[in-house]
């Protein structure tokens, strides 16, 4: 079972305390998410997670590698598969 996204961003604003300003929006967004298959506002949960993971390339490290891997594994869940 997948934790919930906004306990994710949770984690990831903790262990990225200054994200690059591209990952800003999508990492706010993710904090107002319970599952891949909610929305935020117009835009898709799935959406929202994809945009974050393409903005998230400075974010590295042991934590960044398991963080990104969980919001990846959630995408799967997603009844589109991810896309």
């Amino acid at each position: 079972m997948t934790r919930p996204i906004s306990t994710i961003a949770r984690d990831i604003r903790r262990a990225w305390p200054k994200p690059y300003f591209g990952a800003v929006p999508y990492l706010g967004a993710m904090t107002t998410l319970e599952r891949v298959s909610d929305a935020y506002g117009s835009d898709s949960g799935v959406s929202v997670i994809s945009y974050f993971l393409s903005n998230a390339a400075s974010f590295t490290g042991a934590d960044a590698r398991a963080l990104k891997a969980e919001l990846k594994a959630a995408l799967k869940t997603a009844p589109t598969g991810g896309r």
